[in-house]
Formats: structure tokens, C-alpha cells, sequence
């Protein structure tokens, strides 16, 4: 094996000058991740709001490889997901939440502050169920091809496109923009709270001759994001809209199609059981 498994503190467990730099790798992402998020807190009430945004869109990304990075060094532990746990909330629900209020919440006075205070909360909720639902082993396995509610990270992007499009030059940011953009956090806080179901496409697996234009396709999108970068995340919040009810179509088809399934096998077994009898 690459890579020895490593066995927890306590109960003989190795020392602290003993655990192997792989194991720290995760968790120091995860610490870079939080980092991010808080400075781009600062940066919004320092009024350079773009490096602000981006800097919540660097935690986001960040946050979100420490896991696979962890798993792909075998260095995953109960102390690494807890730590997960707790950054998520500060990346996906504080940070995202008060750059928006600074930027243009703030404007509407007590529903500004209402909004922004739901989506966080909505986000920490969203993180709790979603831990919980982690833990169920007795969920059908084609379930967990779709989280349940928007992703919290997807719900960070999702609320900042106000700032997106005023950086874009579509909206002006004036107090009427500021009551419809806390009608449309708590839009989001709704969405992260739920039970819409969202495919996750952790299991999606790409043809080999759709291989090379998917790798041509992430190109143009990274060129395009770093050329017209607000434009290009407004279109692509907008179409990740869109695809929410698509997915719930998906999902609903497919429980049907297992609902029968289910019933064909229990009809099946039924008729040879009858079969058996003398």
C-alpha cells in the first residue's frame, strides 16, 4: 500500500511527534480555507469589496478539496471532519453573509440585517442535516446521488450574484436592489433548508470519446471567468437556478423507477414462495 492507515490517539495510538505530515495537509487546507473567509470579512468592511468576493469564492474552493485531498492521502479522522464542520459554517454561511450585507444589505436597514442572519443560520442547519445524513446507512444507496436541499457551498455562490451583477454593470446598488436582494437571500436560506433534492454528481462518470471536449469545455470556462469574471458567475448562478427544478424531475423519475422495481421484486418473490408451497 502508498499509504499505511493511521490509527487515532488514544488506546496506544501513535504520539503527537509521531503523526505523518500527510495527516496535517487536510487540516492545514482547512485552516487556509477559514483564513480566506476572515479576510474576506475585513476586506468588505474595508470597502474593496471585489478581492472581498473573491476571497469567499477562494475559501469555497478550498474547502471544498480538503476532504477529497484527505481522502486521497488516507489521512481522513474524526478531528478533520469536525474541523470541516466548523469552517464550512464560517465559509458558506458567515463570510458569504456579511460581504453581501456590507456591500448592499446594509442599505435596507433591519431586513438586511433579518436576511443576512437567516441564510447563515439556514446554512449551519443545512450542515447539521447534512452531517446526519452522512451518518444514515439505511438510506437507498441511489439516494445519496442527491443532496437533500441546495449544497452549502452552492448557496454561498448563489447569494452573492446581487454583487455579481452590479459588478457586472447590470444593476445599480441603490436601496430598492437592496429590499429585493434580501428577499432573495432569504430565497436561498429557504433553498438551503429544503427538501428539494439536488444532484450531486459525485457518481457522474464521463464516456471516453466526451473526455477531451468536457476538458475543452472546463478551459473555455476558466478563460471566461478569469476574463469576464462577474458576468460569467451571474450566467452561471442563473443556470444552476434553472437546473434546481430539473433535478427534482430527475430525482422523482427516478424513485418512481425504484418504487417499481421494488414492487416487481416483492411480486416476483411472492409468486415463487407460491410456487414452493405443497
Amino acid at each position: 500500500m502508498l499509504f499505511q492507515p493511521f490509527q487515532p490517539h488514544g488506546r496506544g495510538g501513535p504520539r503527537i511527534r509521531e503523526i505523518p505530515l500527510r495527516m496535517v495537509l487536510p487540516n492545514l487546507v482547512t485552516v487556509l480555507a477559514i483564513c480566506a473567509g476572515l479576510s474576506g470579512i475585513r476586506l468588505a468592511f474595508e470597502g474593496r469589496f471585489e478581492t472581498a468576493v473573491a476571497m469567499v469564492l477562494i475559501a469555497a474552493f478550498l474547502d471544498g478539496i480538503d476532504g477529497r485531498l484527505a481522502r486521497m492521502l488516507k489521512a481522513t479522522s474524526k478531528f478533520g471532519a469536525q474541523m470541516d464542520s466548523l469552517a464550512d459554517i464560517v465559509n458558506f454561511g458567515v463570510a458569504p453573509a456579511l460581504v453581501l450585507y456590507a456591500y448592499l444589505l446594509d442599505r435596507a436597514g433591519s431586513p438586511g440585517w433579518i436576511a443576512a442572519l437567516l441564510f447563515a443560520i439556514a446554512c449551519g442547519l443545512r450542515l447539521a442535516r447534512f452531517n446526519v445524513l452522512d451518518e444514515d446507512v439505511d438510506r437507498p444507496a441511489w439516494q445519496a446521488e442527491y443532496f437533500v436541499g441546495v449544497p452549502a457551498p452552492a448557496g454561498a455562490v448563489i447569494v452573492l450574484l446581487p454583487i455579481y451583477l452590479v459588478l457586472a454593470g447590470g444593476l445599480v446598488p441603490d436601496r430598492t436592489l437592496a429590499f429585493a436582494a434580501s428577499a432573495f437571500t432569504i430565497m436561498v436560506a429557504f433553498l438551503l433548508v429544503s427538501r428539494l433534492p439536488v444532484y450531486s454528481g459525485k457518481k457522474l462518470k464521463v464516456p471516453g470519446d466526451r473526455v477531451l471536449p468536457m476538458i475543452l469545455g472546463c478551459v473555455l470556462l476558466l478563460l471566461l471567468l478569469f476574463s469576464y469574471p462577474w458576468q460569467t458567475l451571474s450566467a452561471s448562478v442563473i443556470a444552476y437556478l434553472v437546473f434546481l427544478p430539473l433535478s427534482a424531475r430527475a430525482y422523482a423519475n427516478r424513485a418512481r423507477i425504484e418504487s417499481e422495481k421494488g414492487e416487481g421484486t416483492g411480486e416476483a418473490s411472492a409468486h415463487d414462495a407460491s410456487e414452493l408451497e405443497p
